[in-house]
């Protein structure tokens, strides 16, 4: 059973939620608390598995509270409020302060909002029961990767059909990757391969996830837009609830953004994005799957590997939840398993 504790001020959020956890068998509501002060106290008595926490409330707000957990006593915690949603600083400084996921619920209708998205808060605190979390200062404490001369992409090979194609490399995460990408761009040298990448987030926390790496990084990082070119030195993230493709015209790579079921149970999907450059890309992509909780994006890199492209996936180890890239590797999807530290500079050589 995963024991979970809500912390939220509203009885109306705390009894839904309590409802909502607590009818799933693998999981139990062991105890409520109003505000951070009276969550202290219960963590002590109860030990849970996992937190859900509300950023607006009285005594000690809660993203307060999230950086003093994280600093002395980390545990998952799934951030669950109405102060998250699109455009708010709130939402990157949460998943940055250890936060393993969000859920942005609304101002209004709340109660119906958390029945309507009971599978998401489900698998949410699924997938937060199995991190791996770190105190803030190990997470701030992380090297960055050493690139060298032979790291850096250079064009062409010796196949004509590659002479005229720049590499593109595909980037699938879920569960911890927002972490697990930044640590990945933010090695990238200003003319690396044009990457796209499917990260899970709700609608609206992808622009500011851009956003957020586009001051980190040394490429340029955007939500995309539907037609975008892919680029040197540039990287596309798929935005929340619409397919991420990638496309060719001629020599011209682009992404198309459009709406569609959910796939793998996502949208955006990692499969989709991979089977996209399995078809258009073939053996002039890179693919890498991060960490993540499902299959997601399994099938599409087994295809890519098929097509004839350069597979990674990271290891148990470094992955938050090691869940996308074990199922990618049980099925012999990923050509190299490795450390989130030396992702970077293979994919780089890969892309040669």
């Amino acid at each position: 059973m995963i024991s979970v504790l809500i912390v939220d001020d509203s009885a109306v959020v705390r009894q839904t939620l309590s409802e909502i956890l607590d009818a799933d068998p693998d999981i139990e509501v062991i105890g409520t608390a109003t505000d951070p002060y009276m969550a202290a106290d219960k963590l002590r008595q109860l030990k849970p598995d996992v937190i859900t926490l509300d950023v607006e409330m009285p005594r000690m707000d809660g993203l307060t509270f999230l950086r003093k957990l994280m600093e002395q006593h980390p545990i998952p915690v799934v951030i669950c409020s109405s102060l998250v949603g699109e455009g708010t600083a709130s939402q990157i400084k949460a998943l940055e302060s250890g936060a393993v996921d969000i859920i942005a619920k609304p101002t209004m209708g709340t109660k119906q909002f958390l029945h309507e998205s009971r599978v998401r808060i489900i698998d949410s605190i699924k997938a937060a029961s199995l991190a791996k979390v770190q105190k803030l200062s190990q997470m701030r404490g992380r090297p960055q990767p050493k690139l060298s001369a032979d790291e850096v992409l250079t064009l062409g090979s010796q196949r004509a059909m590659v002479q005229t194609t720049e590499k593109i490399i595909a980037i699938g995460a879920s569960t911890g990757g927002t972490e697990a990408v930044r640590y990945v761009l933010e090695g990238m040298p200003s003319d690396c391969p044009a990457i796209a990448i499917v990260q899970h987030m709700p609608p609206g926390f992808t622009r500011s996830f851009a956003d957020r790496l586009n001051s980190l990084c040394r490429i340029n990082v955007k939500e995309a837009q539907d037609g975008d070119s892919l680029l040197r030195g540039h990287a596309l993230i798929a935005p929340g609830n619409q397919h991420m493709l990638i496309k060719r015209s001629g020599a011209r790579y682009y992404v198309e953004i459009k709406d569609g079921p959910l796939v793998s149970r996502h949208r955006p999907s990692v499969d989709v994005l991979f089977r996209s450059a399995a078809r258009y890309v073939g053996s002039n992509a890179v693919g890498v799957i991060l960490t993540g909780m499902g299959d997601d994006g399994a099938t599409g890199l087994l295809e890519m590997r098929e097509a004839g492209a350069r597979t990674v996936g990271q290891d148990e180890a470094t992955s938050i939840v090691y869940g996308m890239p074990k199922e990618a590797y049980n099925r012999g999807a990923v050509e190299q398993q490795m450390g989130l530290e030396r992702i970077t500079p293979t994919i780089l050589k890969l892309a040669l």
